[in-house]
């Protein structure tokens, strides 16, 4: 059950970060089928500029899972900032205010940035590259001199 476990974690983060990593990639540079709005944000448009760049960069970083752990604590806190600022002033739900993408993304990078990215994150491997192979070391039985009984 463990396999499956770290396999579905692994996959979610690659999921949600691609989504996220396209979200941002569509807001800066109209890919995609382009931002909602349907042009491009400006540079250092605040805050739509520098969302979608934590979008693009958090995401892919989430994705290939680098840094995982401080970058979807990112991606969660921008989305969390947006719900409050952006959707919720206009009514309290999700459903209703338009705030459903903003908040599922703030939960699963919450969940990521809580639980790590997997074992088939690159965090991981940079991990078990890391750390020193375990050595077994192996003694051959020592014969008991000559003439020595092994009694005192």
């Amino acid at each position: 059950m463990q396999h499956v476990r770290d396999a579905v974690l692994s996959l979610f983060r690659v999921v949600v970060g691609l989504l996220f990593a396209c979200h941002g990639a569509a807001s800066l540079f109209g890919v995609l089928g382009g931002p909602h709005g349907g042009v491009p944000v400006r540079v250092g448009e605040w805050p739509s500029w520098w969302a979608a760049v934590i979008e693009l960069v958090g995401g892919g970083l989430v994705m290939i899972g680098l840094a995982t752990r401080p970058a979807a604590f990112v991606c969660s806190g921008a989305m969390a900032y947006a719900y409050f600022t952006v959707h919720q002033p206009k009514e309290l739900f999700p459903l209703v205010n338009g705030g459903e993408l903003a908040a599922l993304f703030s939960w699963s990078f919450l969940l990521l940035a809580l639980f790590g990215g997997g074992p088939w994150a690159l965090d991981a491997l940079i991990a078990r590259r890391g750390r020193p192979a375990k050595t077994v070391t192996v003694r051959a039985p020592v014969a008991p001199k000559a003439g020595h009984t092994g009694s005192a």
